[in-house]
């Protein structure tokens, strides 16, 4: 693939518009939990001429229209709700919803590929986890979505430099596979889901690979945090001071060896600030669409999730393009790479 043709790669794309039967049964599986007199839900019942419409209409049109190729493709991240029910009802609601996307991509493998959820439940162990992502990428998924935040908004887990975590990073090393860090529904009010629980969750991540040393124990353990980074672009002065207070060696050194961030931002002067401030291999393409703002911005009459138009209007080499539409992601996510290699691409 040329450099001033590459694939366009969203890294960062949730079925938001999956058929109604996956939303039954959940609604179906939340009510038996919590009234057990209702009946359990059977099984997701819906056919590939569902799936296809809700792709075809949604999805696959706006990726046409947008110019893009292909979308790294996960469970609608608001709704894994692992703060919802216990241990076993996460994990029958993750595999149900990791079967939906493998069906997607089975449908469409030319403009999909799988990332998982994670049957993660507060105050439980990640062998649960462990055992789905491998499951997971025995189906051909080349990562998955982790949450620092099972509880939804209370923030009790450990941070992630704990060592709580370092079972699920030896199995993403194992694998070579990398974590999108994403947070899913707010059962905090104070914490509206996409205006500030999904950016406080970026930023809270990023800081906490600061205080710690995580990536000294695991230098290849590769990690994605989302929504262009949360507010950590706009304060980057702060947190190299941060690091500086803390003893810790030059983010350069320290974190970003290991950390990425998407284009998930969506305007122009955000995504603007992001490349001036973050090194452009360690950015990756994404909009997240049909996503958290699906509306047209009035100031510009086009969709603000439509963040391919932001990248392309940047004054920056090919070979800066090239590695962020396509590059990065290929690096990052290593069985993209080969899945790709086998078509030829």
């Amino acid at each position: 693939m040329s450099l001033e043709i590459p694939l366009i790669i969203d890294c960062h794309g949730h079925y938001t518009t999956a058929p109604a039967p996956l939303t039954n049964f959940r609604d179906a599986q939340v009510a038996h939990f919590r009234d057990p007199l209702k009946p359990a839900p059977e099984g997701v019942v819906v056919s590939d001429d569902e799936i296809r419409e809700t792709i075809e209409k949604n999805q696959l049109k706006l990726l046409t229209e947008r110019g893009a190729d292909m979308t790294i493709f996960s469970p609608r991240a608001s709704v894994m709700g692992p703060h919802i029910g216990d241990e076993a009802v996460s994990k029958r609601w993750t595999v149900e919803s990791n079967n939906i996307i493998k069906r997607v991509v089975d449908l469409f493998p030319e403009t999909f590929i799988g990332v998982c959820q994670l049957p993660q439940s507060p105050g439980v162990g990640l062998q649960g986890s462990i055992d789905e992502l491998q499951r997971c990428v025995d189906m051909g998924f080349v990562g998955c979505n982790l949450n620092p935040d099972p509880s939804g908004g209370h923030f009790s887990a450990p941070p992630l430099y704990d060592k709580y975590w370092y079972p699920f990073f030896e199995k993403m090393i194992e694998l070579d596979v990398p974590a999108m860090v994403h947070v899913s529904g707010s059962c905090n009010p104070a914490f509206h889901a996409t205006g500030a629980y999904y950016i406080n969750a970026d930023t809270t991540a990023f800081m906490q690979f600061i205080e710690g040393d995580l990536f000294r124990d695991f230098p290849d353990l590769r990690l994605i945090i989302p929504h262009g980074g949360g507010a950590v672009p706009y304060h980057w002065g702060r947190y190299r001071g941060l690091a500086d207070m803390l003893k810790k060696p030059a983010l350069r050194d320290h974190v970003m060896k290991n950390v990425y961030f998407d284009t998930c931002v969506y305007h122009q002067p955000g995504i603007d600030l992001l490349f001036q401030v973050i090194d452009t291999k360690n950015i990756l393409f994404g909009s997240e669409m049909v996503g958290a703002v699906r509306g047209i911005d009035p100031e510009t009459g086009f969709y603000f999730d439509d963040t391919k138009r932001y990248v392309d209007a940047l004054a920056i080499s090919a070979e800066d393009k090239y590695q962020v539409f396509e590059g990065n992601a290929r690096r990052v996510y290593p069985r993209l790479d080969a899945a790709l290699k086998k078509r030829g691409l």
